[in-house]
């Protein structure tokens, strides 16, 4: 009697709890988030209309203010974003033709380093299989077009399966990113990076939105590096968000990738071993 009610109260909770996530991602996108309430937005609009005209002292104070603002946000995005090129020789390193090429550069190297190879184009592909569980499982693909060593363009497609073993059906979930990745430190052994862009899911949902994101990368001695990225958007006011750690190992133009992936899509999160590779074109 024990095994019986052990087991129908296993499978209640995979039914409820381990299974379906990916249906609930794309509802609640779907569906999106409720409407505020329209009273306060309509009184908030009216009690604006009824404020007085400041007077020309508060004009002129306000002007200074936001002359200011604009002074010093411009200042942080030349140099907090941007980098200042006359000053910070990192920003003119050269993008080398592979990580560990030389045997100790990773996707960077000294501007001054004499290379016949310097500056030129570079495409990286990356695959990875995601897995959670037998019920839970995907694949990455990634791919990053590296015109000089400036800015690079970079596209990624998960594909996600969830198996629901209870009604013996399969569920799927794709979910695509493009993004202009710049990065703002490049030294030989570490860079650092921003990205702007679009996240799009399909399937049903057929909806993208605005992204940004982080991501750095550090090169040890042994041709084995760490990466870590984060990307944020949100569709139809709800959380789409992806995290990576990965640890690779190089050897010539390929590398072999072991790491985690962290995915928040709206509501349910996903958690996934990631194992593949990649190769440098």
């Amino acid at each position: 009697m024990k095994k019986t009610a052990l087991l129908l109260f296993s499978l209640f909770y995979i039914a409820t709890f381990g299974q379906n996530k990916l249906d609930k991602s794309k509802s609640e996108l779907n569906s999106g988030t409720s409407k505020k309430n329209q009273s306060s937005t309509s009184y908030s609009s009216s009690s604006g209309s009824s404020k007085s005209k400041s007077s020309g002292g508060d004009n002129i104070l306000g002007k200074a203010i936001a002359d200011i603002f604009i002074y010093t946000t411009f200042g942080v995005f030349k140099y907090g974003v941007i980098g200042d090129y006359k000053n910070e020789d990192h920003l003119y390193s050269n993008l080398t033709p592979y990580p560990y090429y030389n045997r100790k550069s990773g996707n960077f190297e000294n501007s001054d380093t004499l290379s016949v190879t310097a500056n030129k184009a570079r495409l990286d592909i990356e695959n990875n299989f995601v897995y959670n569980s037998s019920a839970l499982f995907g694949n990455h693909l990634k791919a990053k077009i590296r015109p000089f060593q400036y800015f690079y363009l970079q596209s990624d497609f998960h594909q996600l399966f969830e198996i629901d073993k209870i009604d013996n059906t399969a569920n799927r979930l794709s979910l695509f990113q493009f993004n202009l990745n710049y990065d703002r430190i490049r030294l030989e052994k570490f860079n650092f990076g921003w990205n702007l862009g679009a996240t799009y899911v399909g399937n049903e949902v057929k909806k993208g939105g605005f992204a940004y994101g982080l991501n750095a990368e550090y090169f040890m001695e042994n041709r084995v590096s760490f990466f870590a990225a984060a990307k944020w958007s949100r569709i139809n006011s709800l959380p789409v968000n992806t995290y990576e750690l990965q640890g690779k190992f190089h050897s010539k133009n390929y590398f072999f990738s072991l790491g985690l992936e962290h995915l928040k899509i709206a509501t349910p999160t996903y958690t996934l071993v990631a194992l593949g590779g990649g190769i440098y074109f």
